[in-house]
Formats: C-alpha cells, sequence, structure tokens
C-alpha cells in the first residue's frame, strides 16, 4: 500500500473536549497545545469539531466565552477518514469543503487528526524523497 493517513496524522495526545467545556475553556487548551482544532467527543463517541474559526463566528456572533459551551458552536458530524485514506484525496475533501482538520477514526475510535499542515509537510516531504509518477502526490 502507499502513503496514507497514518504516515502523516497526528497521533500523540490528539485534543479532545465535552460539548459543555466552555468557549473560552476550548480555547486556553488549544492555545496551550498550539493546535487550531479540537475533537468534541460526548459518550466516547466523536460528536463534533471546534476550530479557531468556529470560535471566532461564535465570538463575532455575540456569544458569552466564559459562558457558552462548545456544543453549541461546534461543527456536527464532522467528516471523518481511515488512517488508510490517500493524504490527496484528504486534502481534496478539505479543498473542496473549506475546513483545515479531519478527525481520523477506525473502528468507531479515534486515532488521530490530520491537518492541511500535515498534508502540505507530507506533498514536501514526497517531493524531496523523489517522488515520481503515480505516487500520492506529483
Amino acid at each position: 500500500m502507499g502513503v496514507t493517513l497514518r504516515n502523516f496524522m497526528t497521533t500523540e495526545n490528539v485534543l479532545t473536549i465535552s460539548g459543555d467545556a466552555t468557549l473560552t475553556e476550548a480555547a486556553r487548551q488549544m492555545c496551550d497545545r498550539n493546535v487550531g482544532a479540537v475533537v468534541v467527543v460526548e459518550a466516547g463517541s466523536i460528536a463534533g469539531i471546534f476550530t479557531e474559526r468556529d470560535l471566532l463566528r461564535a465570538v463575532a456572533g455575540g456569544q458569552r466565552p466564559d459562558e457558552s459551551p462548545v456544543a453549541g458552536s461546534m461543527t456536527r458530524d464532522p467528516v471523518t477518514l481511515p488512517p488508510d485514506h490517500a493524504p490527496s484525496e484528504a486534502a481534496e475533501i478539505m479543498s473542496r469543503g473549506k475546513f483545515r482538520h479531519i478527525p481520523v477514526v477506525e473502528q468507531g475510535r479515534l486515532l488521530g487528526i490530520v491537518s492541511i499542515r500535515d498534508l502540505v509537510t507530507a506533498g514536501l516531504q514526497l517531493a524531496s524523497d523523489d517522488a515520481h509518477v503515480g505516487s500520492d502526490f506529483p
């Protein structure tokens, strides 16, 4: 099998949060970890994803960050992909959907998250390794 998301996704300590956490709590955790998204987990399942853009929209819309729960601003039922998915296809999905993070899931279990930055890094790495025609990235 060729290059897959498994080769480039973030797997160590993927940031997760409960939907009843406040926007402020989510923003602090994202800032502390220097990430642009947090996976929202309820009862052991992915309920949504909360991103910097979601925070911006919530605050611009008048929500009070110290009082408003993440669940009210997250993207529900986000696109997820399996770890054996091709990075180029993940990039196409992100581009089409205009989002920058996809949780990576296998058999209902969160394994990691892939960002557009991960995919750019994957493309650069493959190009520098003399990727050839027929590889995942030109």
